[in-house]
C-alpha cells in the first residue's frame, strides 16, 4: 500500500450508527406532491405497456422529483451512502405496481444489473426454508437467518419493503469507512492484511472455463478513493475448495475485526423498514446486515422485500480488482429474467 493509503478517510462517509441513531439525516419523507406525481409516473407506465426490464427512466416521468432523486444520489454516492425514502402508501398498490413504482425510481438512479445467474433484475428478499451455511447453491435473502455484515456486487443496493416479519428483520448499516479509521488507529497491520487478496465462492454461479471461485481484497484504493468488498460467508465458503489458500490466524482476525466493529452499536445503524420504504445503500462505503426474524403464518403476510443492484454513471471508474466478479453480473444480465410474485413459483426461480 501506498502511504498516503495509510491515511483515515476524511468526510460524511466516515458516520458513526450512535450519530446517526440522533438524527434523521438518513430519511426522506415523502410529501403529498411526491406521492402524486409517483402515481401519474406509473399510471403513465402502464399506459406504455412496457415491462421489466426495458422500463428506463423515460418510461417512469418524475418532472419535480426527479430533481430532488438526483440530490439523493449524490447523498449516496458521495456523502452518508445511505438514504431511506419513506410514506409511499403501500396499500394503494399491489405488488406487480410496487415493483414498478420501485423499478422507475430505481432507473433515475442507474441501470439494474442481474442478481444471479438465471438473470434476476428484480430480486426478491423472502424466507424460502434454506440455509445457506449448509447449501453451497442457497443465498442468505432466502433465509429468516441472521445475515451478516457484508455488501454486494454493485454500486447502489436498493431494497424496497412489501410487507414486514411478525418480529425481527431489522435493516442494519455500518459505515465501512469508519470501520477502516478505526483499524487504521488500533490495528494498521490488519488493515495492510485486509487489503491483500481473499478467495471468495461463486456458491455454484460461476461461467463455463471460470474457477468456482474469484479473488479480491477486503479494502481496495483506486485514484484516491477507497472501495470496499466484503462477504465473510463467501469467504469461509471458498475453503471447500483445496486449491484456495488456508486463512491465515492473521487473516481471521482482521474478517473477525471488521465483523466486530460492524457489530458494536457506536457503529451500527439499526432501522426496521415499513411497508413501502425504500432503501439505497453505497455499496462501497457501507455494509448491511439483517437480524434473524420470525415470520407470519399467512402467506400473504410473510417478509417480503424486493431488491435492486444498481450500477450508475458515477462509478463507471472501478478497481481492477472487482471487474472479475462485474463481469459475472454483466454475463447474467444479458439474458433478464422478468420478476415473478408468485410465492408458488418464486422457490423455482430464485433457486440455482
Amino acid at each position: 500500500m501506498k502511504e498516503f493509503e495509510l491515511e483515515e478517510v476524511l468526510g460524511r462517509s466516515a458516520w458513526l450508527g450512535q450519530d446517526l441513531q440522533k438524527s434523521d439525516e438518513w430519511l426522506y419523507r415523502l410529501s403529498p406532491d411526491e406521492i402524486a406525481e409517483i402515481d401519474a409516473a406509473l399510471r403513465h407506465l402502464q399506459s406504455t405497456g412496457h415491462q421489466i426490464p426495458e422500463i428506463g427512466k423515460e418510461h417512469f416521468p418524475l418532472p419535480r422529483f426527479a430533481r430532488t432523486l438526483r440530490l439523493i444520489q449524490t447523498e449516496i454516492e458521495n456523502g452518508l451512502g445511505i438514504l431511506l425514502i419513506r410514506g409511499l402508501p403501500r396499500d394503494r398498490y399491489s405488488a406487480e405496481e410496487m415493483g414498478l413504482i420501485y423499478w422507475g425510481i430505481g432507473a433515475h438512479f442507474g441501470r439494474a444489473v442481474a442478481q444471479n445467474a438465471q438473470g434476476d433484475v428484480l430480486g426478491h428478499v423472502r424466507d424460502l426454508g434454506r440455509d445457506q451455511y449448509k447449501d453451497m447453491h442457497a443465498r442468505g435473502y432466502q433465509t429468516a437467518n441472521l445475515l451478516p455484515f457484508h455488501n454486494d456486487s454493485c454500486d447502489i443496493v436498493g431494497l424496497c419493503c412489501l410487507e414486514t416479519a411478525q418480529s425481527g428483520g431489522l435493516s442494519a448499516v455500518a459505515s465501512s469507512v469508519a470501520v477502516y479509521n478505526a483499524m487504521l488507529r488500533s490495528r494498521p497491520d490488519l488493515v495492510k492484511v485486509l487489503a491483500q487478496p481473499f478467495y471468495a465462492d461463486r456458491r455454484g454461479e460461476e461461467s463455463e472455463g471460470q474457477k468456482p471461485y474469484y479473488i479480491t481484497p477486503i479494502f481496495i484504493w483506486h485514484k484516491g478513493r477507497m472501495f470496499n468488498r466484503f462477504n465473510r460467508t463467501f469467504i469461509d465458503s471458498a475453503q471447500r475448495f483445496n486449491e484456495v489458500p488456508r486463512l491465515t490466524k492473521l487473516q481471521i482476525e482482521a474478517l473477525d475485526t471488521v465483523a466486530a466493529y460492524c457489530k458494536d452499536p457506536v457503529f451500527r445503524l439499526d432501522m426496521k423498514l415499513e411497508r413501502g420504504d425504500m432503501q439505497f445503500v453505497n455499496n462501497y462505503c457501507v455494509l448491511h446486515s439483517r437480524t434473524a426474524f420470525v415470520d407470519h403464518s399467512e402467506q400473504d403476510r410473510k417478509r417480503h422485500l424486493l431488491r435492486l443492484w444498481l450500477r450508475t454513471a458515477a462509478f463507471t471508474d472501478y478497481p481492477a480488482a472487482l471487474r472479475d466478479r462485474y463481469e459475472d453480473m454483466d454475463k447474467w444480465r444479458s439474458s433478464p429474467r422478468p420478476p415473478s410474485y408468485s410465492f408458488v413459483t418464486m422457490k423455482e426461480v430464485t433457486t440455482h
